[in-house]
């Protein structure tokens, strides 16, 4: 009796469970989608759901693009925020960050820079020579959101500023590429401290990647450091991966004024690069790459 380890009797040379080994049917995608939200509150989107998330990702990573671009020496980040109220206007969509939390975020998008490690708001700050900036970007589009992130470099800036530009991205790469059906959302942070601790950074383990594209935040957390997070990626899985990267230690505190700007606890600089992704059938699909 042939075996799953012995050669397949087609002749291929492959092992019989490599080739015409039977296949047991796959849950289907309902079933599937009824257990995560019972079991982990995630919720795997629909065919139609996706589309409609992917229009909202590229709205925003549009808006994104064009503020990148308009972040100069002598423009304050204050000016990027009057531009962001502008494109959104014009893409009929809802800044996601606006109003949110408590106390209410002030601005339509994040600038981080330097030594902030995220939800900088935006001010009368020219930017200068030298300086690192991290624009972060959250959309509501017909109701469904996007949300992605990047550095941009304001003239030449330090080796350690762009030693921290680099690996943050470096570690996004990577974790993108671990991502499909069957790994697991710890391989994430695993993927990403292995690289940041041999190139001599830390990762930030206060704030996390989500789950995102119904709400602005959902299940499941997406841990950027070493954790044991051993849910499974299934297919309609839409979430962000934002590795936040530090030249120093990884601890950062929160401004006690205005309760939403985070900076490095030891004032070394700090990089973020972020997308968000769908979980496909065969691996997974970047929403917020610009088509």
């Amino acid at each position: 009796m042939i075996t799953r380890n012995d050669l397949c009797w087609c002749g291929s040379g492959k092992k019989w469970k490599k080739c015409h080994y039977p296949q047991m049917p796959s849950q289907s995608q309902n079933a599937l989608a009824r257990q995560y939200h019972k079991q982990y509150g995630i919720l795997l989107k629909s065919p139609e759901q996706i589309e409609k998330i992917r229009i909202a990702c590229q709205v925003t990573a549009k808006i994104l693009d064009a503020l990148c671009r308009h972040a100069k020496a002598g423009i304050t980040t204050l000016e990027l925020d009057e531009l962001s109220r502008k494109l959104h206007q014009e893409y009929h969509a809802i800044p996601a960050p606006l109003g949110y939390g408590e106390p209410p975020f002030p601005k339509t998008i994040c600038t981080s820079l330097n030594e902030v490690i995220c939800h900088g708001i935006p001010d009368e700050r020219p930017l200068q020579d030298g300086d690192i900036l991290n624009i972060d970007v959250s959309s509501i589009v017909d109701g469904f959101f996007g949300d992605c992130s990047r550095m941009v470099a304001i003239g030449k800036i330090s080796p350690d500023k762009q030693k921290v530009i680099d690996v943050s991205l470096e570690c996004l790469t990577r974790a993108i590429a671990i991502c499909r059906p069957g790994a697991f959302i710890w391989q994430i942070g695993q993927t990403i401290e292995d690289y940041a601790t041999e190139h001599g950074c830390s990762v930030v383990n206060q704030f996390v990647g989500h789950g995102v594209g119904i709400a602005f935040h959902e299940p499941p957390e997406v841990p950027h450091h070493y954790n044991q997070l051993g849910i499974e990626m299934a297919p309609g899985m839409t979430f962000t991966i934002e590795p936040m990267i530090n030249a120093g230690v990884r601890e950062g505190w929160i401004d006690e004024t205005d309760h939403w700007t985070v900076r490095t606890k030891d004032g070394q600089p700090s990089a973020q690069w972020e997308h968000t992704l769908c979980i496909t059938e065969k691996g997974c699909d970047i929403l917020t790459v610009l088509k």
